[in-house]
């Protein structure tokens, strides 16, 4: 191994989605690389490249963050390491998206909270109720938290042997562009455009506002010249869970919220798409003869269409839209027709009959993360 590592040998070795400061302080800290001779290798000056290396070691007071550069450390310091695609314990960047928009949109609850042991290779989001009780939420591997951390998405407010932490306003944005991605992605699928076609619309926001599952709608919804803006990123389900009815009860228990979750997981899984004029009778029929594909997604496509049949048309409506396609709850009333203010009480009646439809599946209507 030659004495000194260069930024561009460690790119190699760690992730495509760490920003190029890190290269440096690496290579610095773990490559023994002086600070000049890494600031005339980036064009710059010795100043700049210090204040990067001071940048990284700070973050390193985060237990997870320190974690992760201890491992990458090892790695730089290993002769003829592996290159970044054959290392197993890395997230590639379209996981790290991927697992984002799941673990963040946990995250968004005000009451939820990822909660860590050091040493254990598994984390867990908990919601935190008012008694002090907590229920399950997720589970995820550590690998997924150190990353999470790593990009200053989710930050630790009580640190301890059992770690929690929360979602930052950084997390937030990223999830929010996140979720913008898939729905140039969704809607390039569903209405069969050219990416050129695509990216003109992208350009002109103003034209067009996206609900939350990918759908376009035109500007007769928004006044003449006021341009749109992306919905919020917290769930119809959270946003209604924190509601409180005339006696000052909270309008969704969290049992409800848990099965309108476990349905919006079914929904993911599957691959599937929601089309903003679609009934759920259309849906269903679509569900049926789309093609198999990997076990668990074939395991989950017969359990959505199962729950969907075991509601019926309206409350299978009310569930699909605001639990699977996460489409607010006005909306929601707006395209089924029905009078203001009533879509919550049709939700809540749907989520009772969900909750009893998974209960008579047993264990195979627990949440799968």
């Amino acid at each position: 191994m030659s004495d000194v590592i260069a930024p561009a040998d460690i790119s190699a070795r760690i992730p495509p989605w760490v920003p190029k400061e890190t290269y440096s302080y690496l290579a610095h800290t773990e490559g023994g690389t002086s600070l000049r001779a890494l600031a005339r290798n980036a064009g710059v000056h010795a100043s700049t490249i210090l204040r990067q290396v001071r940048s990284v070691e700070a973050r390193r007071e985060d237990v997870l963050v320190d974690l992760l550069l201890q491992r990458w450390g090892r790695r730089v310091q290993t002769e003829g390491d592996a290159p970044y695609q054959e290392i197993d314990d890395d997230l590639s960047g379209e996981q790290l998206k991927r697992e984002a928009c799941r673990v963040l949109g946990h995250l968004t609850d005000p009451a939820a909270v990822l909660a860590v042991v050091a040493d254990m290779e598994k984390a867990v989001i908990v919601h935190e109720n008012a008694d002090g009780d907590t229920t399950r939420r997720a589970t995820l591997d550590r690998t997924v938290a150190e990353a999470l951390a790593f990009k200053g998405w989710i930050g630790c407010d009580t640190p301890g042997k059992v770690l929690k932490y929360r979602i930052t306003a950084t997390g937030r944005a990223a999830l929010g562009k996140i979720m913008a991605q898939s729905e140039m992605r969704a809607l390039e699928r569903s209405m069969g455009q050219s990416m050129r076609e695509i990216r003109g619309l992208g350009e002109d926001q103003s034209a067009f506002r996206h609900d939350r599952f990918g759908d376009e709608m035109d500007g007769s919804d928004a006044p003449a010249g006021r341009q749109t803006r992306f919905q919020s990123t917290e769930t119809p389900l959270a946003l209604l869970a924190r509601r409180r009815d005339k006696d000052g009860n909270l309008f969704l228990g969290q049992d409800l919220v848990v099965v309108g979750e476990r349905m919006h997981e079914d929904f993911v899984l599957t691959g599937m798409t929601h089309r903003r004029d679609e009934t759920w009778d259309q849906f269903l029929c679509r569900a049926q003869d789309a093609p198999a594909g990997s076990p668990q997604s074939r395991r989950a496509q017969d359990r959505l269409i199962g729950a969907l049949r075991d509601l019926g048309p309206g409350l299978g409506d009310a569930v699909l839209r605001c639990c699977c396609c996460l489409e607010g709850l006005e909306l929601t009333e707006k395209r089924m027709g029905w009078s203001a203010r009533s879509g919550k009480i049709v939700l809540r009646i749907a989520l009772q009959r969900l909750k009893r439809h998974y209960a008579a599946l047993g264990d195979a209507g627990a949440l799968v993360g």
